[in-house]
């Protein structure tokens, strides 16, 4: 049984190119996330990879990501299920303004820690493991049920709920997940034995 699992984080949104910290906020992805989103299935589909479901966020940079890239593949019309639990990490007060300006603002190392530690959040918005919180619960009721039947699973969301998951597929400490860089539009995929252990993990790269 194939028990595939393929993470990919949506291509550059509109706020990426802005340099603006975007969180629950929903700006729609540029030419070059687009392109992203697209070279995406077109790795996945020269693998000769297909998939039965595929999960995404509410947010539609997420959404129009997951779209395109089902598009490159020839999977238009896939099972799609779309779940706040997998939105981007909520910046709070910090969304919408200029990462730079936001340093001006409230001190280069503060905003640094406020971006790169564990169990520190911005105010109104929530630390990284405050997102591990809410998406672990959805993978673990949602999502790994689907992969361990044997249903190839795409999971198209954002840079912070998807090291949500690789924290825990990929057994890294706070330290170590706060490290963790995932590209926009790459591709990594996981294979699973039956129980739920990785077996194969690889970066699909051109």
């Amino acid at each position: 049984m194939d028990r595939l699992l393929v993470l990919v984080r949506h291509g550059q949104s509109e706020w990426n190119l802005k340099n603006l910290f975007t969180g629950w906020r929903d700006p729609n992805l540029t030419d070059q996330g687009v392109n992203e989103a697209r070279r995406a299935g077109a790795l996945l589909a020269a693998e000769g990879l297909s998939f039965d479901v595929a999960y995404t966020s509410a947010l539609t940079r997420a959404q129009r990501t997951c779209q395109l890239v089902l598009e490159e593949m020839g999977l238009t019309g896939l099972r799609t299920i779309a779940d706040q639990a997998l939105n981007e990490r909520d910046y709070g007060d910090l969304s919408g303004l200029n990462k730079d300006d936001a340093r001006a603002k409230f001190g280069e190392e503060q905003v640094h820690v406020w971006r790169r530690s564990y169990d520190i959040s911005p105010p109104g918005g929530e630390s990284l493991r405050d997102t591990v919180a809410r998406v672990l619960p959805y993978f673990v009721q949602e999502i790994l049920p689907s992969v361990l039947r044997g249903e190839r699973t795409l999971v198209a969301a954002h840079g912070n709920s998807l090291r949500a998951l690789v924290m825990v597929l990929e057994r890294l400490s706070p330290e170590g997940i706060m490290k963790r860089e995932l590209a926009t539009g790459a591709p990594i995929l996981y294979r699973l034995g039956a129980d739920a252990t990785v077996s194969e993990k690889r970066d699909i790269l051109i």
